[in-house]
């Protein structure tokens, strides 16, 4: 994992989040990337450097927030940019070879009973790229055991499990396979191949109605200091995240979620 991309918002706690970001790139040697996508709605008769401006305070704000966190030995690199949210961010992770996002759970939002805003909600669902999201306030440590759930094991796309492999050998963290088996269940689905099996500790299977359930269920037994799963059109989360924004009633966790891109 060598390079890591932070967006930043306008939240209380995005001095805490950068802090966990840095922390977290530290083990790995990872330069981090702190970035703020800005878009302008020009009309007839508008200062004409409008641009100018926003770039300019969005770099100073992002600049203000950096000089306050301990870099440690981290390279950090600021950068404002202009466009659409997720179509700049994947380009930003394209140009910078991104291995992982970090996320707030909620950038803008001021509702307490919103766990995903609009714009990480967007991030979640729309971007194909490995991400964590960390919780408000949230302070690293390393993750001893992580929980794995999924409802399908097939793995089509390569290389789509390395985060979690490259968590696991920094941290030495044991990994459960939470199986979760649905309506929509077909018999490969229960199928683990040798690289799955090479970083599972141990494995559960349980019968639920949706994956989300199955981690309600036995998120408890487990007790994880991070939960991984995957995205999939119709997969974890998959109809909390058809509007973006998700509640803490429907979904609320206090670690770290990994979320891996589909694996097939």
């Amino acid at each position: 994992m060598k390079n890591i991309l932070v967006p930043v918002g306008s939240s209380k706690n995005a001095v805490s989040h950068l802090q966990y970001a840095i922390d977290f790139a530290e083990n790995f040697g990872a330069k981090v990337f702190v970035v703020q996508v800005y878009n302008v709605f020009t009309k007839a008769g508008t200062m004409i450097k409008v641009d100018q401006i926003i770039e300019r305070e969005s770099l100073a704000f992002l600049n203000s927030l950096v000089a306050q966190i301990d870099k440690k030995n981290v390279d950090v690199f600021v950068k404002t940019l202009k466009g659409d949210l997720i179509d700049t961010l994947e380009l930003a992770c394209k140009a910078a070879d991104v291995d992982l996002v970090l996320i707030e759970p909620k950038t803008t939002s001021i509702k307490e009973e919103v766990y995903l805003g609009r714009t990480s909600g967007k991030i979640i669902k729309q971007m194909d790229v490995p991400t964590l999201i960390v919780p408000e306030g949230y302070k690293f440590s390393a993750p001893s055991s992580i929980l794995m759930a999924i409802k399908s094991a097939i793995i089509k796309k390569d290389n789509v499990l390395k985060p979690l492999e490259d968590i696991k050998a920094k941290f030495k963290s044991a990994v459960d396979l939470l199986l979760v088996k649905t309506k929509y269940h077909k018999e490969e689905d229960f199928e683990v191949n040798d690289d799955l099996k090479s970083i599972i500790n141990k494995t559960t299977k349980t019968e639920n109605v949706t994956t989300f359930q199955g981690v309600l269920e036995h998120f408890q037994l487990h007790n994880p200091d991070m939960l991984c799963v995957v995205r999939r059109k119709r997969g974890f989360f998959a109809k909390k995240w058809e509007k973006n924004t998700i509640l803490k009633k429907d979904f609320h966790s206090s670690i770290p979620v990994l979320v891996l891109s589909g694996l097939k």
